[in-house]
């Protein structure tokens, strides 16, 4: 007697909906994200410290809208709430084309903070809604491929186009991307409402779940980081070395892209929680090398190592978590793991800012990757804790 047993099927038109939602959010938040730090500096915001500002308000509001958008979605529902998020994350950034004043910067990068934070998270819950539980680690790396592709090349294209063509062209592509993508938002699914009250579902409940809060911790070491590179890399090696600084914000998230994919094959096979050493090891080292700011090879290899850390650590903590989480509670997984990410990021702005500003970049960047060790400590209690493999 044969058993016919059939691999579920992955993709789904929903998914591929979902799909280019995510690319086009990734788009128009990628895009521009080292270039605003530019604007900045050359509007006349001196000092690494200001020049970091506009990040630092851009993450800090993309925290506070990912954590408020569970209750958003409980309000309006998925669908539109992804429109809103979409809109508020394109249509202020035509403001950049025609300011570059210090208010007008941050008022901007607050706005599209929050439509960011609302695209991130509802599209992170559909994706875990659609995608079949014994498929997890590959669904979710297959939709960091997807959001990993535009970092890819809008990031370093977007530092190009400033030096080469000015600001304008970025910021118009950045708002016209996402207002497009708005017309896929009425093929997704109708998915339930969360409570957000019910037991286990809402981001309280999660913030007090350990198996939860451990890997959003080890992740927002590795996003502060990655809030140090994306922030002052271009400033740190700009100027006759401004072709380093693309080929290493290229070379950054083509290594997490493909460590995201490959963490999320193996994550399936033999656990995601033995990823998160090596992971934080390479993410550690690439840091490190950032800091021989006048060797392009050490910049542009420590771009490539610290991405591959940080693809690993991407997959292995979205998906241990969502492992973990209580039924129904994927918006609140999304919205942690989101508030971690951006969190992070906006740490690392902030904090690399004041240490450049007095000691320079290559003590920054080598700063941060000490900053990171302490996190071995909580990768041995969340091994500790169970691999995290789905069931």
């Amino acid at each position: 007697m044969t058993t016919d047993v059939r691999t579920p099927q992955l993709l789904s038109p929903a998914l591929l909906r979902c799909f280019a939602a995510i690319a086009a959010s990734a788009i128009a938040f990628y895009l521009p994200l080292s270039v605003v730090p530019m604007l900045a500096e050359q509007s006349g915001s001196a000092g690494a410290g200001n020049a970091g500002l506009a990040t630092v308000a851009l993450l800090l509001a993309t925290v506070a809208a990912g954590l408020a958008t569970p209750r958003l979605v409980s309000r309006v529902g998925y669908r539109s709430a992804l429109g809103i998020g979409l809109v508020l994350l394109g249509a202020p950034t035509i403001a950049l084309t025609v300011s570059d004043s210090t208010a007008v910067i941050i008022a901007v990068s607050v706005v599209r903070g929050a439509g960011f934070a609302i695209c991130a998270v509802i599209t992170n819950a559909i994706t875990a809604k659609l995608i079949p539980a014994d498929r997890r680690g590959e669904g979710l790396a297959l939709a960091g491929v997807v959001c990993g592709l535009p970092n890819l090349l809008a990031l370093p294209a977007g530092v190009w186009v400033a030096t080469h063509w000015g600001f304008a062209p970025v910021f118009a592509v950045a708002a016209a991307v996402p207002l497009g993508a708005v017309l896929c938002v009425p093929g997704l699914p109708r998915f339930a409402a969360p409570v957000t009250t019910g037991s286990g579902q809402s981001v309280i409940a999660g913030l007090r779940n350990a198996m939860l809060v451990r890997p959003s911790l080890i992740f927002a070491v590795s996003t502060a980081a990655a809030g140090v590179l994306v922030t002052f890399l271009p400033l740190a090696v700009g100027g006759a070395s401004a072709c380093v600084a693309v080929a290493a914000l290229l070379a950054q998230p083509a290594a997490a892209t493909l460590a995201r994919w490959v963490a999320g094959r193996l994550g399936d096979r033999y656990g995601n929680a033995r990823q998160l050493a090596p992971g934080l090891l390479l993410a550690a080292t690439g840091m490190a090398a950032l800091a021989c700011t006048s060797v392009p090879a050490a910049v542009i290899g420590g771009a490539l190592v610290f991405g591959a850390g940080f693809g690993v650590l991407q997959n292995a903590t979205l998906t241990l978590m969502y492992a973990h989480a209580a039924d129904g509670g994927e918006g609140a997984v999304s919205a942690i793991w989101n508030a971690a990410y951006d969190l992070g990021m906006a740490a690392g702005a902030l904090g690399a800012g004041l240490v450049a500003a007095s000691a320079g970049y290559p003590a920054a960047f080598l700063l941060t990757a000490v900053v990171m060790l302490p996190a071995f400590v909580l990768i041995r209690r969340d091994r500790s804790a169970g691999d995290g493999t789905c069931r």
